[in-house]
Formats: C-alpha cells, structure tokens, sequence
C-alpha cells in the first residue's frame, strides 16, 4: 500500500475518532512509548545545558510608524512553549513579535498582539487559552496563530482527543470572528540525541498527529502550515545557534526560522499576500482530498493546507520573505487591554 495513502488512512481515523467521540486511538504500542518518553527525558537532561528563562511578554503594539486613519489589528497567539518563545530574552525575538512585525509591515497597519500561550501546554488547555483571548467581545482577534502538538505526544495524550481539543478552539475563534492559522505538531525525531530505532518512532508519530490536526483545523475553516522538520537541518548544521540557553528550544534564529514559514500563511489568511490561491505546479502545488493533503503536508515542513471545495483542500508551498528588523514591542496604548503571558 502507498505510504501516503496509509498515513491519510491513520489521520482521517484518528480526526474522525476526534469528531465523533471515539476513544484512544493509539499511534504506537504502550511499551514503544514508554522507551520513547525516556529517550526524550534523557535528550533533554543530556543536550539541555542551562535552564531556559521564562519566556518574555511580548503584548503590546508593533508597527506604531504606520498609526493613521486605519485601526490597528489584532493578532492573538496560542499554544505551548513554542509559541511563548521560551528559550530567548528579548520580546521582539519571540515568534508572536516576529509575527506582528510581519503582519504590520505587510499591512502597512499597526497590529496589537496578544499571546496567552504557556510553556508545557497540551492542547486540553486551548480551552482556557481561547477564553482568554474572547473575555472582551469588543477585542476578539481578527487572525491567531496556534503551535501546538509536542506535549500532547510526550505525555501520551490520545491522539483523538488531542485533535478534538484543537478543532474545538479553532471552531469557537472562528465562530468569535477570527481567521485561524495552525502551526501543527513539529518532527521530535530531530530532538537530539534520541536514537534509532526510536528517532524513526517519534518522527512516525509527530507526522500522524500533525496529518490529523490539518483534517480537523481545515474541516473547521482554519488553514494549517506543517512545522514538522522545519528547523531539523539548521539544528544539525548550526546547533549552537540554532538552540536556546537551554540547549533544546529554539534561539531567536530558530524562532525567526518557524517564523518565516507561518507568515505567508498568516497574511494570505487576511487577504494581504500577493501570492493568490491559485496553484502553481512548478512549486508542486496541488489540489488533493483533505486526507492526503495532511498526509503530505506532514512530510514536507512549511507546506500550507487550505481547504477548497469538501472533501478537497490546497496545498501550497508560498514564497518566504525575510522577516523585518525584530521590535520591542509598544505598550498596548488602551488601559483595559490585557498584558502578559496567561
């Protein structure tokens, strides 16, 4: 059987047990997973060589040199660690900063960033995460970009229900209003040193659950971009500055790295890219069902998926650009605006 339709196989099971209330649907045997969950324990003791500091606040208003006649937006960002930007010490080099930095350059608007993710975070806390970001009607985001995936796997959370935590928070934004991107589950066979077989294990399992989050994030409007190995060549050629303090989250190059890839995304979502949705062979852009778009989309990091007509979506490679100088953010210029990390 063609592996590619064996995955789509797996993550439209696993995303269908997530929609209709199925049970655990395991991606690997019990034991398989309790030596992988050890090797992760010991790549991080072993490759962590300091403590990453706590993740700085990056809320506030970036692009205030293009401030006229047009509001500002409002971006919000959730997740785990990833997207808190733990690992660095500036606010303008976590990925939300990049991101609006992006966004308002783009734009040619201001944009009001709002982060509420939480190191350590498993995606049954997106339902805090959004409720948060929704307390005030009159400031729901207008777009929020989601990373999550890698806790959900080394604490062995179901994958089925991983998936319906996820497609719950991007239903409840998108029905708020807000356009949605995913940054979905990255590769952790790229965490060193975990080894073969095992490095094969974990890669296998990432891409299942990140295939799974693309059906479930574009069946309810949002569009996904694949983080999968996006960072693992960097890592290997570069890992001194590739990697944080603590020898295991990304450093602010890394950050800078993910964060090119989500930003063509992140404005083509708005109507701000210049790029339009039409597919472009030449880049091995494609219209396939949902499934096998995920399924594809997990093996190649920085690939969107979009959803067309059911049961087709798009797949599209979009041109990256180099981000803007990082910013430190502007304080949020309304008193009633929330600060800080949740």
């Amino acid at each position: 059987m063609d592996r590619t339709v064996s995955r789509a196989r797996v993550a439209r099971r696993i995303a269908a047990g997530a929609a209709y209330g199925g049970g655990g649907i395991g991606l690997i045997g019990a034991a398989a997973v309790g030596v992988f969950l050890a090797e992760v324990q010991l790549a991080k003791r072993q490759v962590g060589g300091g403590t990453a500091p706590v993740p700085p606040s990056a809320d506030g208003r970036y692009g205030v040199a293009f401030a006229g006649p047009n509001d500002a937006m409002r971006l919000g960002i959730l997740g785990d660690s990833t997207a808190a930007g733990q690992g660095v010490r500036r606010a303008g080099q976590t990925p939300g900063a990049l991101l609006a930095s992006g966004l308002a350059a783009v734009a040619e608007r201001p944009v009001d960033l709002r982060n509420v993710a939480l190191p350590g975070a498993r995606s049954d806390d997106l339902e805090r995460q959004v409720s948060l970001l929704l307390a005030d009607p009159a400031r729901v985001p207008d777009v929020c970009v989601i990373m999550i995936g890698a806790n959900d796997v080394t604490h062995r959370m179901p994958a089925t229900q991983s998936v319906r935590c996820l497609t719950t928070a991007v239903r409840r934004l998108r029905t708020a209003g807000a356009e949605v991107v995913v940054g979905t589950c990255p590769d952790l066979g790229t965490i060193e040193p975990v080894y073969q077989p095992l490095r094969w294990l974990a890669r296998r399992v990432s891409r299942q659950l990140a295939a799974a989050q693309t059906i479930g994030v574009v069946e309810q409007g949002g569009r996904t971009v694949s983080l999968g190995d996006l960072l693992g060549p960097e890592f290997a050629a570069n890992p001194r500055e590739l990697f944080g303090p603590d020898n295991y989250h990304p450093s602010a190059e890394g950050y800078a790295t993910a964060a090119m890839a989500v930003l063509p995304t992140l404005c083509a979502v708005l109507g701000l890219w210049p790029e339009s949705d039409r597919l472009d062979g030449a880049r091995r852009e494609d219209i396939l069902p949902v499934a096998k778009a995920a399924s594809r989309a997990a093996r190649e990091a920085g690939t969107e998926v979009t959803g067309a007509r059911a049961p087709w979506a798009l797949l599209k490679h979009r041109r990256r650009r180099r981000l803007p100088a990082s910013t430190e953010p502007t304080p949020h210029p309304h008193p009633d605006a929330a600060h800080g990390h949740a």
